[in-house]
């Protein structure tokens, strides 16, 4: 599996056999390739804040890959507030972290009013994850925890109706 951290609040400590070691906060993205196997571990790096995380979970294009790991900083403020940040990509492009499937994933940073489009070549999907806030995507609001999936259109409209944070699965 390529197993994809991602903190919203507080901090997420990582260990695994490959000997990496990270603290892991908010706005950074974090991929494991499972791969051929590996151990590892993630706890909340405080003892007092709470850790408020996403762990997405991607079937790699292949089997038998070797275990591998990355992390970037996407800072809210500088990279992602009122547009699209691509975080992880199967190219690594734009600076992106590296995932072995054919998947781009983006995440923004909206106020109220703020808007983004992402335009969707023919035969693909986009599942959209809203992390915090609240967004309008045509006429139908999404909430903090929900999910929607996009499939058939050019083009998606995500407009924040609140402060938001969300996230983006352009996929195969």
């Amino acid at each position: 599996m390529e197993i994809l951290s991602y903190v919203l609040e507080g901090a997420l400590r990582h260990q695994d056999s490959m000997g990496n070691g990270s603290v892991i906060r908010p706005g950074d993205l974090q991929r494991m390739t499972a791969g051929t196997g590996v151990l590892h571990s993630e706890q909340n790096a405080s003892d007092s804040a709470p850790v408020h995380f996403l762990q997405i979970w991607v079937q790699p294009d292949r089997q038998r890959l070797q275990p591998s790991y990355e992390q970037r900083a996407f800072p809210a403020a500088k990279e992602r507030s009122g547009r699209l940040t691509l975080l992880g990509s199967r190219d690594g492009r734009e600076g992106s972290v590296t995932i072995h499937q054919d998947v781009a994933f983006y995440s923004a940073v909206l106020e109220t009013g703020n808007r983004v489009s992402l335009a969707l070549a023919a035969g693909r999907h986009l599942w959209i994850q809203v992390a915090r806030g609240a967004v309008r995507i045509d006429n139908e609001t999404l909430n903090a925890g929900d999910g929607a999936t996009l499939a058939g259109e050019s083009t998606a409209h995500v407009e924040g109706t609140s402060s938001t944070e969300v996230l983006l699965f352009d996929l195969a």
